[in-house]
């Protein structure tokens, strides 16, 4: 099962709540690249996780895993003493701002609640996904969408059809540092999508991102020779769009030594909500 990645295509940081958590505007691109999950059945209770040999696998830690998280919240929720068997073969960056973790907390809900049979509406398993993190919500609903709150109030939005080039330079980004930084705007004005559509937008947390990370502000300076760049969430991912897939083969073939980087295509819906599931699916169709 895909677990892919996401582009937060802007990014607007509009206030501060009491709690420290900060409110936000943007807007999510579900991409067609992203991790592998395989699930199965497994008798005796518990979660027994294996990650693939890969690159991202071997930066993954273990500790604090969204995967054994999301699978221990769940069994808490639902009082449920089955186990599974979890295979996550990571291409996705870490800490790379495209939502890797929470794409995989978001898909082991998905995939437990079918293999344990418990039956729990999207909405439920939003519940207990939010908790988890803020953009696990965009992940368990399936399509990309515009995001406000936290980032867990979400719109159903359909995006033109787009390519995207993603390059990922070698640091690991600090959400916390970023949102902390003195200089973080924490005011924007709330947009609409027509804003969007016509410029109208930025991601507030590039500044900060760029002074704290040089990496980042070399990686704009880099992609920018190819496009404009922009940044997906804290970062450290940084991309442009491009008119073809074909198109990133040769820039993909100069990227620096230690960088990651690639293409994908903009999805509108992950499997599991093109087949219709849940009930926001359900009133579309009415």
């Amino acid at each position: 099962m895909l677990a892919p990645a996401k582009l937060n295509l802007f990014l607007h940081v509009t206030g501060r709540r009491a709690d420290g958590y900060h409110e936000l505007q943007t807007l999510f691109q579900i991409l067609d690249y992203g991790d592998w999950m395989r699930f199965k059945p497994r008798r005796k209770p518990g979660v027994e996780l294996h990650i693939a040999d890969t690159e991202e696998g071997r930066g993954l830690p273990r500790r604090g895993n969204l995967i054994l998280r999301a699978a221990a919240a769940l069994a808490r929720a639902t009082g449920v003493g089955e186990g599974a068997a979890i295979t996550v073969e990571k291409r996705i960056p870490v800490g790379g701002g495209l939502g890797g973790g929470s794409a995989n907390a978001a898909v082991t809900l998905l995939a437990l609640n079918e293999l344990w049979r418990l039956g729990l509406s999207l909405d439920a398993l939003c519940e207990i996904g939010v908790r988890l993190g803020a953009d696990v919500p965009v992940f368990i609903r399936g399509r990309s969408a515009w995001g406000e709150g936290v980032g867990e109030v979400l719109r159903p939005v359909k995006l033109p059809e787009q390519c995207y080039l993603v390059v990922a330079p070698p640091c690991n980004v600090s959400t916390a540092a970023v949102f902390t930084d003195e200089n973080l705007t924490r005011n924007s004005a709330n947009i609409r999508i027509a804003d969007f559509l016509a410029g109208r937008c930025r991601n507030d947390c590039e500044p900060v991102t760029r002074r704290l990370y040089p990496e980042v502000d070399r990686a704009f300076a880099w992609l920018g020779r190819f496009g404009e760049p922009r940044m997906s969430g804290t970062g450290a991912s940084v991309f442009i769009t491009l008119p073809e897939a074909a198109a990133a083969k040769p820039i993909l073939a100069e990227l620096p030594t230690g960088w990651r980087g690639f293409a994908a295509n903009g999805m509108e819906r992950m499997a599991h909500a093109r087949a219709g599931l849940g009930e926001e699916e359900k009133e579309e169709q009415k």
